[in-house]
């Protein structure tokens, strides 16, 4: 059963175009970035959502994409578009936890997770997600991350609650490297990645408010956009793309 606050927030996501920072233009990026791969690559998409990325990397690449999420409305989304897209045959919803994934060593040339690692944390993301790459396989994560040392009271405040384990740039770099992975290329995502998550989040939540749901609830839902807009310059999400040694 979930609580009125859960309840609220699922209703502020409800539909989204994505559930976390980012845009199709990373994305392309960031599959650049991961280089050569087979011709019909096999994809894992963890935390997929209702498929911001999903869709993208099984156009882009001609391969099979499993994508895993455990929220079931987000994949029912996810199946509609991938079938008006024409990609129906080729995107593969699995209902799952990303820290207890059914499947099977060796699945994937490439790994993927835009803004969702951080359910894990970092390092047991990188650990668990290892053994689904085939030989020569890459992966590829978005991970919220402090870009300064000395990060104001406010927003340490608000992160140290969502996130304790949050690191800097240079302390994930060395922590990929103490896994046994190559860090081939890292990527700071731009601030207009984060306005595509947040102002139809913003939006969503002005809607509700004019429904009458609480308003104390959605003031804690959208409290995320008000520490972003106060401390962006001192964290953000960065993209990493990442080979097993």
């Amino acid at each position: 059963m979930s609580t009125p606050l859960e309840q609220v927030f699922l209703a502020a996501h409800d539909d989204l175009p994505r559930e976390a920072p980012g845009s199709e233009e990373t994305t392309a990026l960031l599959l650049r970035l991961a280089g050569d791969l087979p011709e019909r690559p096999r994809i894992v998409d963890i935390g997929c959502g209702t498929g911001p990325s999903t869709l993208p990397l099984a156009a882009a690449t001609g391969g099979e994409v499993v994508a895993v999420d455990l929220h079931e409305p987000f994949l029912q989304r996810l199946r509609t578009r991938a079938a008006t897209s024409g990609l129906g045959e080729r995107v593969r919803p699995l209902v799952a936890a990303m820290d207890d994934l059914p499947l099977p060593d060796g699945e994937a040339d490439l790994v993927w997770s835009e803004g969702a690692a951080y359910v894990m944390g970092f390092d047991a993301a990188l650990a668990g997600w290892r053994r689904l790459l085939a030989p020569g396989g890459v992966l590829v994560l978005t991970e919220a991350e402090w870009t300064t040392t000395e990060p104001s009271p406010g927003a340490r405040e608000f992160w140290d609650t969502g996130y304790p384990g949050m690191r800097t740039t240079a302390e994930n770099v060395a922590a990929a490297q103490r896994a046994g992975y190559t860090v081939q290329a890292v990527y700071l995502l731009p601030d207009s990645d984060w306005d595509a998550y947040y102002r139809p989040l913003a939006c969503r939540i002005a809607t509700l408010r004019e429904d009458g749901v609480d308003p104390a609830a959605l003031d804690e839902v959208g409290d995320e956009i008000a520490v972003r807009e106060r401390f962006g310059a001192e964290y953000g999400y960065t993209g990493y793309v990442l080979r097993p040694r």
